[in-house]
């Protein structure tokens, strides 16, 4: 490891993109300041204790199979004897919920033949109400995105949007509900018609490529998010020496029209070697300046970037009820619910907590659609009756002989507290929305390094190979981010790893060929076919 205590980095940002620089530039020998506006390090990812001592979440954390920049991470933070990646646990299952009352609990197993691959996709995405040649219209859709060439997925999916790739127009309403908008909304927060293909198929087959890999687990914590993560991680960067400011927030960038001078926080100016700036694209939008958008034409393409809603409430049961060892997906819920039901995968003593048996964690994935109690988005609804809304559209999907959500277990719940009730405009506001991508939107996302020599940018509206705003893309962020820095500094200081998505290798020959095609200028073979496909589909 390279010494250079001498040069200093201001990391303006404490979520995971912030924490993820510190870590990789301290290890290296860097001088480290993190400044972060809340009060606890971990932004979105932090765990918030409520009044009555119970554990709140911006929304419940899982991490997919494909989360390798994460894991690799949380292997190198200590915890007790072993490291926070031990505090991993896996789901075994997935239960799919519908407004009529049906179920469809599926396990998560790896297929060993063509047919039971064939099988499992058909039940993640079987729905009776959708006409079975619908069904395989799809299929052949997603075939088409896996055998697809990496250049075909630059230079065709990312300016398509999903709805336009799946056909959605030309299909039943119960296709458009189920497979190409449901789907999409509960997993991503994404509207299919805005959202490109690119993005919301890579998702999609990543999500495949984890069933079909036994190496690739979907793993949630066991433990509340800041006691199974965020606090070990903060003593290690405190241990390394990296001076952590909570409480800060950043107020402005100076610039000299070719470096960045300082940043103010509260008042006070901070001066560093380089700045980062792992703050979420909104407070990037505000802090950088029109100076620093001339030199560098990506940061005023952060304004064309678009931000919407997806946060979490906490219900806290008198009993537990486990409901499925993994997600819970409610496909007809007017506001795109997903749960998780926490105890059975915590192995802490739940006794701490007075007065509940069990914690039930909902993410509200659609806030500008009417609900079934008032008549409202959740955009406009007091956080009361948020809360209200969400239960008892829960209750629709879940509730016969076998499970029941009862009012009289509630104990009490939690809110997201970014999310605030603005009386005067009657309607919410929300502190901390995610980044989503829409069609054409990559060349509008800004690399880490920027053209600014001491600025470089850790969060996840930053270009990555991930592609969403999540946990996995912050943590890549942060590494690219270290990466710029070591560049910039000539070090000779081991750089970050980087990972590629790794798709399904039973699609790799499919996907040479097509790279023969494109060069071509030919389109993919499931595009020569969609015809036939569509001949049977009305025939």
């Amino acid at each position: 490891m390279t010494d250079m205590t001498d040069t200093t980095v201001a990391v303006i940002g404490g979520g995971v993109g912030g924490m993820t620089t510190a870590h990789e530039l301290a290890e290296r020998g860097f001088d480290v300041s993190v400044y972060e506006k809340n009060d606890a390090l971990g932004g979105k990812s932090r765990s918030i204790e409520t009044e009555d001592g119970y554990p709140g979440e911006h929304g419940f954390r899982f991490l997919p199979g494909f989360y390798k920049h994460l894991r690799g991470t949380m292997s190198r933070i200590p915890d007790g004897e072993g490291t926070v990646r031990d505090n991993l646990v896996e789901t075994t299952e997935m239960l799919r919920c519908f407004g009529d009352g049906e179920k469809v609990r599926s396990p998560e197993k790896t297929p060993r033949t063509p047919g039971e691959l064939i099988d499992a996709l058909r039940n993640m995405l079987w729905r009776d109400a959708v006409p079975s040649r619908e069904h395989d219209y799809f299929l052949n859709r997603f075939l088409t995105l896996a055998t697809s060439c990496d250049a075909r997925w630059r230079n065709e999916y990312e300016n398509t949007s999903w709805w336009e790739f799946t056909d959605a127009d030309e299909m039943s309403p119960e296709y458009r509900k189920y497979l190409v908008r449901g789907a999409t909304k509960v997993l991503v927060a994404m509207d299919p018609e805005e959202s490109s293909a690119r993005t919301i198929g890579r998702m999609t087959v990543q999500t495949v490529a984890d069933i079909l890999d036994p190496r690739r687990d979907v793993e949630i914590l066991n433990a509340p998010t800041t006691e199974a993560w965020i606090a070990p991680w903060r003593d290690l960067l405190e241990g390394m020496g990296v001076d952590i400011h909570v409480d800060s927030t950043a107020e402005s960038v100076g610039f000299d029209g070719e470096r960045v001078t300082g940043i103010v926080v509260d008042g006070e100016r901070v001066e560093a070697d380089y700045y980062v700036l792992a703050t979420p694209v909104e407070v990037t939008r505000r802090l950088v300046t029109d100076r620093m958008r001339e030199a560098d034409a990506s940061l005023a393409s952060l304004d064309r970037l678009k931000t919407d809603w997806m946060s979490g409430v906490q219900f806290y049961l008198e009993d537990d009820v486990p409901l499925v060892r993994g997600h819970g997906i409610y496909f007809d819920s007017p506001w795109a619910l997903t749960s998780i039901s926490q105890r059975q995968f915590w192995d802490v003593g739940f006794d701490r907590y007075d007065g509940i048996e069990g914690i039930l964690s909902v993410c509200i994935s659609d806030w500008d659609s009417e609900g079934v109690v008032y008549g409202k988005t959740a955009k406009d609804c007091t956080r009361d009756e948020v809360a209200r809304e969400v239960w008892t559209q829960l209750k629709h999907h879940l509730n016969d002989e076998d499970t029941v959500l009862d009012d009289g277990m509630l104990v009490g719940w939690y809110l997201d507290e970014a999310i605030q009730h603005d009386d005067e405009k009657g309607r919410n506001e929300n502190e901390e929305p995610l980044l989503v991508n829409t069609v054409g939107s990559l060349r509008h996302r800004p690399d880490a390094s920027t053209a600014i020599p001491n600025l470089t940018l850790a969060a996840d509206y930053v270009r990555t190979n991930t592609d969403l705003a999540t946990m996995e893309g912050a943590n890549e962020a942060g590494r690219r981010a270290t990466n710029a820095i070591l560049e910039r500094e000539g070090s000779s200081a081991r750089r970050c790893e980087v990972y590629e998505l790794e798709d399904p290798r039973i699609f790799e020959p499919f996907k040479r060929m097509d790279a023969v095609r494109h060069r071509l200028g030919l389109p993919h073979v499931g595009e020569t076919t969609k015809g036939v496909w569509k001949r049977v589909l009305v025939g």
